[in-house]
């Protein structure tokens, strides 16, 4: 589980999912249970040892009360990731969302949006299904009819609303083009512009784009190396 707090990933993973690899990127390791968890201890990317579910809270009301401007990531290893996943979510009112990621003649579809690239994506309505949603979105924002073929990745942010502590689900799946002749931002969203791009000319556009964007499209290009590996 990746949760973004101020467009910051917050990693839950399991202590035997990080490779050697992997932990050498950290600026700093600290091992909750040799060390007290201190505000001071948010800086960089940091990785967290033994989390539990009482620091992982801890660590959530730090990020609630007072960003840490210096933080950049911060990733919790943990034997217990459900029970800790389950707290957090609990923290929160959740909120469920899906979009994608549609592919034409080997082009990703993607929209300029209060002056970010952005990916097609909305709330799921009463009843309906995360597939269903994010198929009747990327028709309701782009005029693009598609037709859903794999799943992506699931991404998670917070923030406010109405002074409410909102956490945002959303599930990204994959999506083949069945016809853009009536493709059309739209403008009651602020959409300002659409267009297919290459994926080698994507990378540009997620300078100025959101960290849970430019996840989706991290996860996209790992299912794709995978298969042509």
């Amino acid at each position: 589980m990746t949760i973004f707090f101020d467009d910051r990933p917050v990693r839950i993973v399991r202590t035997n999912q990080l490779s050697a690899a992997e932990t050498s990127r950290f600026e700093h390791i600290v091992d909750l249970r040799l060390e007290k968890l201190q505000r001071s201890m948010l800086t960089g990317h940091v990785l967290f040892l033994n989390s539990t579910t009482t620091s992982a809270i801890q660590v959530i009301q730090m990020l609630e009360k007072e960003f840490p401007k210096d933080m950049l990531s911060i990733t919790m290893a943990t034997r217990e990731k459900s029970e800790v996943e389950d707290k957090i979510k609990a923290q929160y009112k959740v909120i469920k969302a899906a979009g994608g990621v549609v592919v034409k003649g080997g082009k990703w579809l993607f929209m300029y949006r209060r002056k970010m690239w952005d990916l097609p994506k909305g709330k799921l309505d009463k009843g309906e299904n995360s597939k269903v949603a994010a198929t009747r979105e990327i028709e309701e924002e782009t005029g693009v009819k598609a037709l859903i073929r794999d799943k992506i990745c699931t991404t998670w942010h917070t923030y406010t609303l109405n002074n409410s502590r909102i956490l945002k689900r959303t599930k990204w799946y994959l999506f083949d083009c069945l016809d853009d002749s009536q493709m059309s931002p739209q403008a009651e969203e602020q959409i300002e512009k659409l267009d297919w791009y290459e994926p080698s000319d994507v990378k540009p556009l997620l300078i100025q784009s959101y960290s849970s964007i430019r996840y989706v499209v991290d996860s996209l290009n790992k299912i794709h190396n995978l298969k042509e590996s």
